[in-house]
């Protein structure tokens, strides 16, 4: 019988009733069940939260603190389960799929250390002034799925600590590794501070149209962005928006050929391309780009793709359906317009799962579909240019700025560079690195506001000013 599994409500896990069914992508064969749940189970969640706020806004943040390193050690603890859980629900490798389990316990231990200190901004003997930081209120969290546990802690942890309290709601496509972590911590988060419930596609509007929800943190799709913008503002709503990106990485004619040919594989393959800051457009300088694209290509043919629960899988599934035929869609444009592909380009419909083959492009125009649009799936296409000026107005012809990279022997040039991306995130010569202690946030359509970091801890906080006059009012 296939596991139902439980939501988080004010500190009991209840199963409401309806069900969604998770789906594993390698197999495509129904791996688990949860609730789906509707409008009278997000006004209990949200009824919860509101009233736990009147006493978590209030408790010592050293008392928060330990909470969350509490649910830290619960993930850390139960590592080997739930990234087992996690591969069967997103498709990613065991081996990613246990980093993304241990980064997550990681991030919210090193994220528990940062402060909310007050600054004086003036000091006289006319006045005192004063900025104190105080929580916005009830959070709602929208999770995506492809780092489903990550973005969870992403945004219950920095909530948290700064005395919001938050309704979280997974990704449908990958909830269980998330409900698996609410059972291991329900006892350790007070009733009603953090709320998990599950649902389909009707429950995120409800939660951004929700009147008694003060923030949305939302992580997806540019489109789903800005709808969720504009439902928050009727109610002027405080947002985070982590949104698409289309990333450019620039390789420069004096990159070691040998040295990054493999790190640039994967900067666009990891978690088969299910990454918002993976590379998606790879510019490579004339002098190296035959030399450097068919080292990639054959670096590509030796990697494995398949059931990340398999020994060897390098690069598993698409997460769902529906990302899986628009990959196809994309690459299928390609081949009618006849774009040369070095690696790749056909899949096998009658292998259950939904596997894309590793795919390379060979120099296509800069209007191709598979290079204006972001891919999000095992898709990589190379292309030429002449002088860094052009690469950079390539690279920044994007509705999109969210990261980038470059990549060179000369660091100082790979600055010079990295300063006129329009990008929130520039990397020189490696990729996906993100600090608990850096923010993150995208410019252009790639979002609003910043996660991680002491900014990223400010998105749930509101300054308050307080000023005292030095002359005592008179008696």
């Amino acid at each position: 019988m296939v596991q139902q599994y439980s939501v988080l409500i004010n500190g009991k896990l209840e199963k409401p009733g309806k069900w969604i069914d998770v789906v594993n992508p390698a197999n495509e064969q129904v791996i688990g069940q949860v609730p789906d749940c509707g409008q009278a189970e997000l006004d209990r969640a949200v009824a919860a939260a509101r009233a736990a706020f009147k006493t978590w806004s209030k408790t010592p943040i050293d008392e928060r603190r330990a909470v969350i390193m509490k649910i830290s050690a619960a993930i850390k603890e139960n590592a080997d389960e739930l990234m087992r859980l996690l591969t069967a629900e997103q498709g990613k490798p065991h081996a990613q799929a246990t980093g993304e389990i241990y980064g997550a316990a990681g991030m919210a231990a090193a994220q528990s250390t940062l402060t909310l200190e007050d600054e004086i901004n003036e000091d006289s003997e006319t006045r005192l002034s004063r900025t104190r930081r105080v929580p916005v209120g009830v959070v709602g969290g929208i999770v995506p799925w492809n780092f489903p546990v990550m973005m969870a802690i992403q945004k219950i942890v920095p909530a948290m600590l700064s005395g919001c309290t938050i309704v979280l709601k997974p990704s449908p496509f990958t909830p269980l590794a998330t409900l698996r972590i609410m059972e291991l911590v329900a006892d350790v988060v007070p009733a009603g501070v953090l709320n998990v419930i599950t649902g389909g596609d009707d429950l995120g509007p409800m939660i951004t149209a929700h009147p008694d929800i003060d923030k949305i943190t939302f992580t997806g799709s540019t489109a789903t962005g800005k709808r969720v913008m504009e439902t928050a503002s009727k109610d002027l709503k405080r947002i985070t928006l982590e949104l698409g990106g289309n990333d450019a990485s620039i390789v420069l004619p004096d990159a070691d050929v040998k040295k990054v040919a493999e790190q640039l594989f994967w900067s666009s393959f990891t978690n088969a391309g299910q990454i918002c800051v993976a590379a998606k457009r790879i510019y490579i300088h004339e002098d190296i780009y035959d030399e450097l694209s068919a080292a990639i290509a054959e670096y590509a043919r030796h990697v494995k793709v398949g059931d990340g629960a398999e020994q060897g899988t390098a690069v598993g599934p698409i997460q769902n359906k529906k990302q899986y035929e628009r990959v196809l869609e994309l690459i299928q444009d390609a081949k009618d317009n006849g774009y040369k592909f070095l690696v790749g380009g056909d899949h096998d419909p009658s292998v259950p799962g939904y596997y894309v083959p590793i795919t390379i492009l060979d120099n296509p125009p800069e209007d191709a579909r598979i290079v204006a649009e972001e891919q999000f799936g095992p898709v990589m296409p190379l292309m030429k240019f002449a002088t860094v000026d052009e690469a950079i107005a390539r690279a920044n012809a994007s509705d999109y700025g969210l990261a980038g990279a470059v990549w060179t022997s000369d660091t100082d040039e790979g600055v010079r560079v990295a300063e006129q991306l329009e990008t929130g995130t520039v990397w020189i010569n490696e990729f996906l690195h993100l600090s608990p202690f850096a923010p993150f946030g995208g410019h252009k359509q790639s979002g609003f506001g910043a996660e991680y970091g002491k900014e990223g801890l400010l998105e749930f906080t509101y300054p308050q000013v307080i000023t005292i006059k030095r002359e005592k009012a008179a008696a």
